[in-house]
C-alpha cells in the first residue's frame, strides 16, 4: 500500500475533516505539522500550494480536503491505494 503523507496544523477544520475521512476508512497516514521553521516551504515546494492540508499518495498530490472527498465520491481512494496499484 502507498505510503499517505497529510501536511496539516493543529487548528484546521479541513486538516481535521480529512483525518475523519482517511480514520473512518481505516487507512494510516503520516501526519507532518507545517508550523515548525522550515516544514511549510517543504509541503510548498512538494505541492506547489500554501494551504492546508495537503494531501499525497506515495508521490502523487490528491490536493486538499475538498479533492479528496471528491475522490472517495468517486470511489478512487480504495483503487489509488490498492495493492495491485501501489505494486
Amino acid at each position: 500500500m502507498l505510503e499517505v503523507t497529510m501536511y496539516t496544523t493543529t487548528t484546521c477544520p479541513y486538516c481535521r475533516k480529512a483525518k475523519r475521512l482517511l480514520d473512518g476508512k481505516g487507512i494510516a497516514y503520516k501526519e507532518i505539522d507545517v508550523r515548525p521553521l522550515g516544514v511549510k516551504n517543504e509541503m510548498v515546494s512538494r505541492s506547489g500550494r500554501r494551504t492546508v492540508p495537503q494531501i499525497f499518495f506515495g508521490n502523487r498530490l490528491v490536493g486538499g480536503f475538498d479533492d479528496l472527498a471528491q475522490l472517495e465520491s468517486e470511489g478512487g481512494i480504495d483503487v489509488v491505494l490498492s495493492p495491485r496499484m501501489a505494486g
